[in-house]
């Protein structure tokens, strides 16, 4: 069998087009995401929940400093995680200690029924162990892809589809039970199924070969590489110019640079969605629905469940197919936790249908920027392989405008809502058109600008690079946050209107410029499309 994406043979069986070892990715970073999101979903709600409703009862400017400090420090730490990777343990174990440490941070967060510490050491082992989890991961998917970089921006795009399952699925039942049931319930659902993904890649790792195996032989390493070039001796040579060329790999790296910095701003508008976008569904949004309403909301809320969970479903059944004579275990952790989700899921809609009144949470709100990933990823990815695939930069471009257009939809149907007004009842319509904007946005950004730096950054450097990539998010996460914290003062003095407004026309200038710089990135990247 010809060794066209690394690996074992097994590999080598494609699933939807793409090597089998992208989704065993898929599902190990679809149960992180699970844990990651269902947990965000829940923070803020929980922290201005009152005493009397088994919540913190902060308020709201501190819990959004918290919200920002926490998703913020889960990027940080990616630094940290990719440098040691890179030099001592490699991808794979890395992404394995990883798993271990946020199993063990959902597990304490969910005992803070018996300490408010436990709480705290929770999000502490959380923030250490998605340094180790996230960027080494990420390094992994990009080697699958060496020979052929061609496919590298699609295969992306359906390993963050997987993404946008695991945080599909969290949001959903995490936060339904944890509002609905208990918070630490749903804490603790978190930590089940992070244990379930950390499994199900240990037994798993086999299929990648030498990809992501520890560097401390560097020759392996630098081995596996010219094995990706094997066929043609010249384009190894033109490689090898390339990596002597420091000009080469330092307009590069600048570029990297310019992503990085359009990235933050991205970041700054998109994360208002575990905060003030959170806090609006909470106190500003109709939420009761009553008669047809209730009927409609419950029918269109079990399409928008059972549809992508059957699509999920279908994925697995394709990858289990064609690896389950070689990674039994794995397959079998695999469906059991699936097996779990569906009775999950099946409990949850036949409760809301036993209730005359639908009660619309406020998490669920944040399912809908998942769903639409699931629905239009696959689409995203067929147009990057297209002729009329854009330049990197203008997807870049294109992104921001569409998040800013997003935030407009909420400056518009805030019109209405007085000055220093704490609760209000403005249609669901304009977060569903926030989410759907802001989705489309991050589909032109985050999965793109990842493909980018594995493309332009040298191999040796790809673990700290990767690190230095998620620290933009860790500045447009705390930004995000400290953004948030004003929500209330600015309400007061210039309306809920006025403060989203702000959100749309920042992301929306940056698109203009990314879009002006066009050209001038283009011929730093030295030939890299």
């Amino acid at each position: 069998m010809h060794m066209l994406y690394g690996g074992t043979e097994v590999n080598q069986k494609l699933v939807l087009g793409h090597p089998s070892g992208l989704f065993v990715m898929f599902f190990t970073e679809m149960w992180e995401r699970f844990s990651y999101y269902g947990m965000r979903a829940l923070l803020v709600l929980f922290l201005v929940t009152s005493l009397v409703d088994n919540g913190w009862g902060w308020e709201r400017n501190e819990a959004m400093l918290l919200y920002g400090w926490y998703t913020g420090l889960v990027y940080l730490t990616p630094l940290l995680g990719g440098f040691i990777a890179d030099k001592f343990l490699g991808f794979r174990k890395a992404v394995v200690l990883g798993a271990f440490l946020m199993t063990l941070g959902h597990a304490s967060m969910a005992l803070e029924v018996v300490s408010n510490v436990f709480f705290f050491i929770g999000l502490g082992l959380i923030i250490l162990g998605n340094g180790f989890f996230k960027p080494n991961i990420a390094s992994i998917v990009g080697q699958l892809y060496t020979k052929v970089p061609e496919k590298r921006d699609a295969g992306f795009t359906i390993f963050y589809m997987g993404v946008n399952a695991g945080a599909f699925l969290g949001i959903l039942l995490c936060g339904y039970i944890g509002e609905k049931v208990g918070w630490h319930y749903g804490f603790s659902l978190a930590g089940i199924f992070m244990f379930f993904g950390m499994l199900q890649f240990y037994f798993a790792q086999g299929i990648f070969g030498k990809i992501g195996d520890s560097p401390k032989q560097l020759e392996e390493i630098d081995d596996t590489v010219e094995d990706a070039f094997e066929d043609t001796k010249d384009a190894i040579e033109d490689l090898a110019e390339e990596a002597d060329s420091s000009k080469v790999v330092k307009d590069r790296l600048v570029v990297v640079g310019i992503f990085t910095f359009f990235t933050i701003l991205f970041w700054w508008a998109f994360e208002q969605a575990g905060g003030s976008m959170t806090i609006f569904a909470k106190d500003y949004t109709e939420r009761i629905l009553e008669g047809n309403g209730a009927l409609i909301f419950k029918v269109f809320n079990t399409l928008l469940t059972v549809v992508p969970m059957l699509i999920i479903t279908w994925v697995l059944s394709l990858l289990f197919r064609q690896t389950y004579s070689k990674y039994a275990f794995s397959n079998i952790l695999l469906s059991t936790s699936f097996v779990i989700i569906w009775a999950l899921v099946i409990w949850m809609l036949v409760r809301d249908f036993s209730n005359e009144v639908a009660e619309v949470p406020a998490s669920w709100f944040s399912i809908l920027n998942s769903f639409f990933i699931i629905v239009f990823a696959p689409y995203f990815s067929k147009w990057w392989q297209s002729k009329y695939n854009p330049t990197g930069p203008a997807k870049f471009a294109i992104g921001l405008v569409l998040t800013g257009i997003g935030f407009g939809a909420l400056s518009y149907g805030s019109l209405g809502i007085p000055l220093n007004a704490k609760s209000a009842s403005v249609s669901m319509i304009f977060l569903v058109l926030a989410y759907f904007f802001h989705t489309m946005g991050e589909l032109c950004i985050s999965p793109v600008g990842t493909s980018y730096v594995s493309k332009l950054v040298p191999i040796k450097y790809l673990g700290l690079m990767f690190g230095v990539w998620y620290f933009s998010s860790f500045i447009g996460n705390l930004m995000a946050g400290v953004t948030g914290s004003y929500l209330d003062p600015i309400v007061e003095s210039y309306g809920m209107s006025f403060f989203f407004m702000i959100l749309m026309v920042i992301p929306c200038l940056a698109g203009v410029i990314m879009l002006a710089l066009n050209k001038t990135i283009i011929k730093l990247m030295h030939g890299i499309r």
